[in-house]
């Protein structure tokens, strides 16, 4: 599907309040509401638009600790990580799970409540996950950034400038 300037003014519009009612909406971009409501079910269609969501925040819910979890496996065979990517769906600690190239089988991002509930979460189901041989931890100290998507104005309409040092 090609995207058209009112697309990607719907899609970013989205991506700022996925709540905003499709009058709201059409009036924002600039179409009826019934034009409105066949773009958008087109972007839908097309998956472009995958899902909406509420952004929960982990800290708020009494998880304020974030690990970054590298995991090697024992081998890469199709079985061997299905069964590890089966395993770890299943446990409710994990945010995020990655399959990676590189020195690393997996990158996986962890809430925790404490040291002593990662400590848990470590014992009882990371290192009890199939075919794990290593797992290395890293503590977030401090959420610097967390874009659930990339701007698509930039991404697709203008090329992005690249970073500028401020003069001191």
């Amino acid at each position: 599907m090609d995207l058209d300037a009112i697309d990607i003014s719907i899609i970013s519009t989205l991506q700022t309040d996925a709540r905003i009612p499709n009058i709201a909406l059409a009036e924002k971009v600039g179409l009826s509401p019934s034009a409105c409501s066949r773009r958008l079910d087109a972007l839908e269609k097309a998956n472009i638009i995958s899902s909406y969501h509420a952004r929960i925040s982990a800290r708020a819910l009494g998880h304020p600790i974030t690990v970054i979890v590298f995991i090697t496996l024992e081998g890469q065979s199709t079985s061997i990580l299905e069964e590890f990517e089966d395993a770890i769906k299943t446990c409710p600690n994990i945010l995020i799970c990655y399959l990676m190239s590189g020195t690393s089988d997996y990158l996986v991002r962890v809430a925790a409540k404490d040291l002593a509930d990662y400590e848990r979460i470590h014992k009882e189901w990371l290192s009890a996950m199939p075919h794990v041989t290593r797992i290395q931890s890293s503590f977030a100290l401090r959420e610097v950034i967390n874009r659930t998507s990339v701007d698509i104005r930039l991404s697709l309409m203008e090329k992005p400038r690249a970073y500028q040092p401020k003069n001191k």
